[in-house]
């Protein structure tokens, strides 16, 4: 009898050994799979966030580029006014020149200021794009989970 119930208790010690053993397995790959999930997540909001700064730059070298291009043509603007100033025979074609000017330096600023706004509204959209789809993505992600 006394064989019996070591053999009985041997086996129950196997069977806790063995699920314990799987358990712990199975809790260890359940971590690591979520670590990997996380690696994975966690790389692709870097990505998002280097794209975002990468769209970011592109949108201020755009409008640096917008901005030498109307001083250039402002100077040049300039130039031409102050030449045809110099040129006027009368107050008045002096006058007529200078409020001609004024309107159209007025007119091009308020242009330029407009290609400003879409340039700068465009970047801002292009430099969140990523960051908002990781976002979502995440979003989405705890939605789905059980």
């Amino acid at each position: 009898m006394a064989a019996k119930g070591a053999e009985t208790l041997k086996s129950s010690v196997e069977q806790f050994t063995t699920a314990g053993n799987q358990a712990f397995k199975d809790g260890i790959e359940k971590s690591l799979s979520a670590l990997g999930e996380v690696n994975a997540h966690s790389k692709k909001n870097l990505e998002a966030v280097v794209a975002s700064a990468t769209a970011a730059t592109k949108g201020a070298e755009a409008l640096g580029a917008q901005a030498m291009a109307y001083s250039k043509k402002v100077l040049e603007d300039q130039a031409a006014a102050a030449k045809s100033l110099t040129s006027a025979k009368s107050v008045q074609e002096v006058v007529e020149l200078q409020t001609a000017y004024a309107k159209s330096a007025l007119e091009c600023y308020v242009a330029e200021m407009n290609k400003a706004s879409e340039t700068v509204a465009a970047s801002v959209k292009e430099c969140f794009q990523p960051i908002n789809e990781r976002f979502t993505a995440f979003v989405e992600r705890f939605q789905t989970a059980p």
